[in-house]
């Protein structure tokens, strides 16, 4: 075979392991032996394996053991299994597993030939499927922003066009959809990005505090200024400045931050002294500041001179197709950060995941996965581990009569059901001529997303 592969077998009998290391070797391959599946353990802490050979029946630890530690803790390893004694039960126990492949004692060289290429074959379609994974993750994630649907394709067009530009740009959306992180990719993606980006979150500094920050201040301005202090305003020249919740800044300061925009320069508390400014300003609120000028709580010339550009970040609700790419990077996220080898969710729990409403958006799923990672007790994620997130079922719905509350049960379930009608009724406990008749009844269509 072309393909030169690390191989370990392990085997209790000194014949069966000198043979099939003298087999391999001629092959071209690398290989080692171990006596014992503790031996072997102790070989796999030392180095990588591609392939091992591991008899079922040793003193200690047995192969099946062996097969689920090594399965457990070096998941990339193939395991075949041998065997003496045939038995269909521990065969397909070993497939169950992980098991690569097993072979019954004694065997021929065709037949290691064959469960050989079987092994390679099925590495490179990993590789293949890997690299294509890498792909598409590259070509769904955005500066760390990650998405492939239609409203978050429209948020990178968008990030795209403003960045060489100098306009101020307004970013709307919910709490948790990721605002600093548009910001950052437009800077980024900016003429300014060697410059620094400094965010700011008006609605975390007391008012009192706010002047101080932006605008810096002199030695000796107020109680307290033992030495001069340059603001962000200052500090951030040649780059962004971010300044998020812009709706809880004060008059004052709308004031005082239009004038800077308008002239370029700022003054710090107690100078008389101008000092030219140069940067970009991003700003970002949750609030609909409409409303607020309306209610004389901004001011509609300050409101006009940060919006030149908006940007709304869809919550996610509007973007559900993005879930699932959003758990995979979460999960691997945690998962090394943890090392907890926690990397994989079930089916039914995407789907959960899927349905659930997400009232704090991206940063509510985060802090989901990271909790179930943490406390998970199992390499996969399944249902029970997202018990603590609340069912959205008349949560967030008006009408709160039995009628429509069936209606969106029904929905939700045929939707989890992925529209197979046998299943969704199995689920509700009903047959499929009633679950025909309510779909009828209340003009159940299915969702079909471009």
């Amino acid at each position: 075979m072309s393909t030169r592969m690390n191989i370990m077998i392990v085997d209790d009998e000194a014949v069966v392991r000198e043979s099939l290391v003298f087999w391999f070797q001629k092959g071209g391959h690398r290989v080692k032996a171990a006596a014992s599946g503790s031996q072997a353990l102790e070989r796999l802490r030392r180095r990588p394996f591609d392939i091992m050979f591991v008899d079922i029946k040793m003193p200690g630890m047995n192969g099946i053991a062996l097969l689920e530690k090594v399965k457990t803790d070096y998941p990339d390893t193939s395991v075949v299994i041998i065997t003496a004694y045939g038995s269909i039960e521990s065969a397909v126990k070993a497939m169950k597993i992980g098991a690569a492949d097993y072979l019954l004692k004694p065997f021929k060289p065709d037949q290691l030939t064959l469960v050989m290429e079987k092994i390679v074959q099925q590495k490179k379609r990993f590789q293949e499927y890997d690299y294509l994974k890498d792909r598409l993750e590259k070509i769904t994630r955005f500066d760390n922003i990650i998405g492939r649907s239609d409203e978050m394709l429209s948020v990178f067009d968008m990030i795209v066009d403003v960045a060489d530009s100098d306009a101020t740009v307004l970013l709307t959306g919910e709490t948790g959809t990721g605002k600093e992180l548009v910001a950052k990719a437009i800077h980024a993606k900016s003429a300014r990005s060697r410059f620094p980006f400094i965010a700011v979150n008006c609605g975390a500094v007391p008012e009192t505090l706010m002047e101080s920050e932006l605008f810096g201040h002199q030695k000796g301005a107020f109680s307290g200024a033992t030495h001069t202090r340059k603001g962000f305003l200052e500090v951030v020249s040649g780059g962004t400045l971010f300044l998020d919740e812009i709706g809880e800044i004060s008059a004052k300061m709308q004031v005082d931050l239009l004038r800077v925009l308008e002239d370029g320069q700022m003054t710090r508390i107690g100078s008389s002294q101008p000092v030219e400014v140069d940067f970009r300003l991003i700003s970002a609120t949750r609030q609909h500041l409409e409303q607020r000028i309306a209610n004389g709580m901004f001011r509609r010339d300050f409101f006009y001179r940060i919006n030149v550009i908006t940007i709304d970040i869809p919550p996610l609700r509007r973007r559900k197709t993005d879930i699932p790419l959003l758990v995979e990077h979460f999960l691997k996220k945690f998962s090394q950060e943890t090392t907890k080898q926690v990397d994989r969710i079930s089916r039914e729990a995407l789907s959960q995941l899927t349905a659930y409403h997400w009232p704090g958006n991206v940063r509510e799923l985060k802090n989901a996965i990271e909790r179930a990672v943490v406390l998970s007790k199992s390499r996969t994620l399944d249902v029970e581990d997202f018990t603590f997130l609340q069912t959205p079922i008349a949560k967030d719905a008006a009408d709160r009569s039995l009628m429509a509350v069936e209606r969106r049960h029904l929905q939700r379930i045929l939707k989890e059901s992925n529209w197979n009608v046998t299943r969704a009724a199995a689920v509700l406990g009903i047959n499929r001529v009633t679950l025909h008749k309510k779909i009828k009844r209340y003009n159940l269509k299915r969702e079909h997303h471009r």
